[in-house]
């Protein structure tokens, strides 16, 4: 018997591959199915069945296109109801595997299909789970993300989420492994470990929500407190995963098509598309396309297109650096983003060239920041999450994290000069990308953020709140 783990750090996600006699299963794959396709192919097995612990939220799964290229059985938990073929299992029925059996555990609460699967090796000993968003390490699914599709609020999901640990999940011997969906840095949950895999009996110890004696109404409130509201994509990339959508060849075929200078105005003005430069911050500083949006591919790229592009349907044109327009496109599809139109071939050199014009985001170093603070007051906004901001920050900034930017945009300034900072640089840019892009002209980047401005002495002040810039 083989697992393997494929961890992707952008979406903090976990994909599995189980091999046992030549017959493969893959739980929740990436949109780029290929992989999984090419190491069946490279150990001489088969792969049998596409196993989704629910239908995703953070991003879009391969399971429809690795069917459609492998002949495998697509397979929900109860309640499933996809629009395309799969099958629907019942709780506890078993799916041979080779010499393994992999048992069906219905588990919801984070979504009513959530199914956690149980692995026996060939001889019937329970060996690992793999729990989706059910259980986390360190934490549990956040409940509020299926209360529309579910009729129920918050609080009943949680409360079916106690009883699916309780009931499914906790009477597991203590060295089950334990194979989540996420890891830390997912928005489906809040206090995750760092840690990728880990065995039951330790996440009994580790884990707030399976303490032994807590109560139905504790886990209710300790599970739904804090929860930020989720990034706009999650619903859209849902519809997609239930529904089905493009293959992810022909989404590459268009998003990989090298526009000339003249092409790529040409298709922006026709389409309304948005210009996403996702090249390093650096780089988008020194010269960009006038109202492109910096994302940079070197972050957490995915999630922050998704939070900050709330319309997977968006057109979207490309700046990249030469050869990464297709890890650019793909790492778009991984979260719904299907409509790329195209990449500036050669890039900024190209359309300089081309006699277009440029734009510039105006920064300066931390050294710089605290003397031009020390000579005389300028508005501070601070972009990143208010725990952050609550931690530490700069004396009477402000703080407007980057999440919240698109409704927030009356709170900056437009009368005078304005910093805008974040921990180190990067989230920094794209809230001036996107400020820039509604008109403000009149901000000024930090370049490295927080761990910049630390090492310059200035004078820093925990949670204060303050109501406006001053």
């Amino acid at each position: 018997m083989k697992i393997d783990q494929i961890y992707t750090g952008c979406l903090a996600q976990g994909a599995y591959y189980i091999e046992s006699e030549g017959e493969v299963a893959i739980i929740d794959p990436l949109r780029e199915v290929q992989p999984y396709i090419d190491t069946a192919e490279k150990n001489g097995a088969k792969i049998k069945y596409i196993l989704e612990t629910h239908f995703h939220a953070d991003f879009v799964s391969g399971h429809v296109t690795l069917a459609e290229k492998t002949g495998a059985t697509i397979v929900y938990g109860p309640n499933a109801n996809p629009k395309f073929e799969a099958h629907v299992a019942k709780d506890d029925e078993v799916l041979s595997l080779g010499k393994v059996k992999i048992k069906v555990l219905h588990t919801p609460g984070h979504t009513m299909e959530s199914t956690t699967y149980l692995l026996q090796d060939e001889h019937g000993k329970d060996t690992a789970i793999f729990s989706g968003d059910t259980l986390f390490l360190g934490d549990v699914g956040r409940p509020d993300l299926a209360q529309k599709a579910a009729s129920m609020t918050q609080e009943e999901l949680a409360e079916t989420l106690f009883d699916s640990l309780r009931n499914k999940i906790m009477p597991l011997a203590d060295d089950v492994t334990v194979y989540p969906g996420h890891g830390a840095g997912s928005a489906c949950g809040k206090n995750m470990m760092k840690e990728t895999v880990d065995t039951l009996g330790n996440q009994k110890k580790m884990n707030y929500a399976l303490r032994a004696d807590m109560t139905k109404a504790e886990f209710v409130k300790e599970v739904t407190d804090g929860l930020l509201p989720p990034p706009a994509y999650f619903p859209l990339n849902v519809q997609m995963n239930k529904e089905g959508y493009a293959s992810i060849d022909d989404v590459l075929a268009q998003g990989t098509k090298a526009l000339s200078p003249a092409e790529f105005v040409t298709v922006a003005e026709a389409t309304g598309a948005v210009v996403l430069d996702v090249r390093h911050e650096h780089k988008f500083a020194e010269a960009h396309i006038p109202s492109s949006i910096f994302i940079g591919l070197d972050g957490q790229f995915a999630p922050w297109v998704g939070a900050v592009i709330a319309d997977v349907k968006q057109p979207l044109l490309l700046v990249c650096e030469e050869g990464r327009e297709e890890e650019s496109v793909t790492r778009l599809a991984r979260v719904g983003f299907d409509n790329v139109l195209g990449f500036l071939k050669g890039g900024i050199a190209a359309w300089k060239q081309d006699g277009q014009e440029v734009d510039h985001l105006k920064s300066l170093s931390a050294a710089e920041f605290k003397a031009s603070l020390d000579a005389g007051h300028q508005p501070v906004v601070d972009v990143r999450k208010f725990s952050e901001y609550q931690a530490e920050h700069v004396v009477d900034a402000l703080n407007i994290p980057l999440d919240d930017i698109n409704s927030s945009m009356s709170e900056f300034p437009t009368d005078k000069d304005f910093y805008v900072h974040c921990a180190g640089g990067y989230r920094s840019v794209i809230a001036s990308s996107i400020l820039k892009a509604r008109g403000y002209h009149n901000l000024i980047n930090v370049a490295g953020g927080m761990s910049e401005i630390r090492k310059t002495g200035m004078e820093l002040t925990d949670y204060v709140c303050p109501s406006t810039l001053k």
